[in-house]
C-alpha cells in the first residue's frame, strides 16, 4: 500500500477596516469548472508548496503568482491551518492592507478542455478578486476556509 503525501498550501488573507466593518480580499477560482459557481468558489489567494519551502515564503510567492501583485508588507497575523475536504492542509496569515486591484493580473494554469478532447487550454488561476465584508465572504468562501474568517474576526473585532 502506498501512502500519498498530504498536499499543503499557504496563503495571505488581506483585510482592511472600512466604515462598514472589516473587509477581506478573496479570489474567485478560475477555469471552466468554477465559471458558473459562486458559493464555495471563492478562496484566500494561496498555493501549494514543497516541504523544504517555509510556508510564510510560499504564501508570499503564491500571492504574487495568483494576483500578479507584490505581497504587502506589514505585520502578519497567523490564522493557523485548516484541512479542506480534499485533505489539503491550508496555512494562512492575515495582513492588513488596502490594495488597489486595478493592476490585478492573474497567473494561469493549463488543463485539457473540454474533457477528453485532447485540447490543452490556459485559464486564469483566479478570474476575479474582490473586497468582501465578512458576512458575504462567509457565504462565498470554500467551507473549510471560513475558519480563517472567524479567526480574523476574533482578532480584529
Amino acid at each position: 500500500m502506498t501512502v500519498r503525501a498530504t498536499k499543503r498550501s499557504a496563503g495571505l488573507l488581506l483585510f482592511r477596516h472600512t466604515d462598514d466593518g472589516v473587509q477581506v480580499l478573496l479570489g474567485h477560482m478560475g477555469g471552466p469548472l468554477w465559471a458558473k459557481k459562486d458559493a464555495g468558489a471563492w478562496t484566500v489567494p494561496k498555493g501549494e508548496y514543497e516541504p523544504d519551502e517555509p510556508a510564510w515564503e510560499a504564501a508570499r510567492r503564491e500571492f504574487r503568482e495568483e494576483l500578479g501583485l507584490a505581497p504587502p508588507d506589514g505585520a502578519a497575523l497567523p490564522l493557523g491551518e485548516v484541512a479542506q475536504r480534499n485533505r489539503k492542509i491550508v496555512t494562512v496569515w492575515a495582513v492588513e492592507a488596502d490594495f488597489d486591484l486595478s493592476a490585478f493580473s492573474p497567473g494561469t494554469f493549463t488543463m485539457q478542455w473540454p474533457p477528453r478532447s485532447g485540447r490543452e487550454q490556459e485559464f486564469p488561476e483566479l478570474d476575479r478578486v474582490e473586497w468582501l465584508g465578512l458576512d458575504r465572504a462567509r457565504e462565498l468562501i470554500i467551507t473549510a476556509q471560513s475558519a480563517f474568517l472567524d479567526r480574523l474576526a476574533e482578532h480584529s473585532g
